[in-house]
């Protein structure tokens, strides 16, 4: 098989995948998919937790955090990526269910399955992101990794009053992209 071939059908078969929602929540009730999304939650905190033990108290004392799963394709000059998650606000337990879309331009390829835990360290710039939802930064990255097995470049980010952490579930990738990430309130899980 050539490589423009090969090329082609990663290109058709992630296309398929990223429109198909490879980080849906899928069919189920609204509660289904509440605790879906609770149980991913419990399952990076425990992980980050486990990685960064100080984060534990920083998510304790933030006024917020947020934690999305995501799953990201790059082919070639595009990069296009869908995911769901929850805000938590500390001040009066709520919770808001919402999901993501990103697209970036850049070079590379590969598709990968990663969490992203946001920690607002003040009230207003939680507010500003259930409100607004509009991120825009550079992305590099390589991974290969399955389960335990593989490895990432994983890191942190400080956006002002926001904390980022992102850490990779899965995937083989290769990639440098400028992107943009527009998250937005889930109206059925709200």
């Amino acid at each position: 098989m050539t490589l423009t071939r090969s090329l082609s059908m990663l290109l058709l078969t992630l296309s398929v995948c990223v429109a198909t929602g490879c980080a849906s929540m899928g069919n189920g009730s609204v509660a289904e998919k509440r605790q879906a999304i609770l149980d991913m939650q419990q399952n990076t905190l425990a992980r980050l937790y486990q990685e960064k033990p100080d984060t534990r108290s920083q998510l304790r004392d933030a006024a917020g955090y947020a934690v999305f799963a995501n799953a990201n394709v790059n082919v070639i000059f595009f990069a296009a990526g869908t995911g769901y998650g929850v805000v938590n606000n500390n001040a009066n337990g709520s919770k808001t269910y919402m999901n993501m879309a990103e697209g970036g331009v850049g070079l590379g390829i590969g598709a990968k399955d990663y969490r992203i835990v946001m920690v607002f360290h003040k009230q207003s710039a939680m507010n500003y992101f259930v409100e607004h939802g509009w991120t825009l930064g550079g992305n590099a990255d390589a991974t290969a990794k399955a389960g335990n097995k593989g490895a990432s470049a994983e890191g942190e980010g400080y956006l002002g009053d926001v904390t980022v952490y992102t850490m990779t579930e899965s995937g083989l990738a290769l990639q440098a992209t400028i992107k943009g990430t527009k998250f937005w309130i889930d109206s059925e899980l709200n």
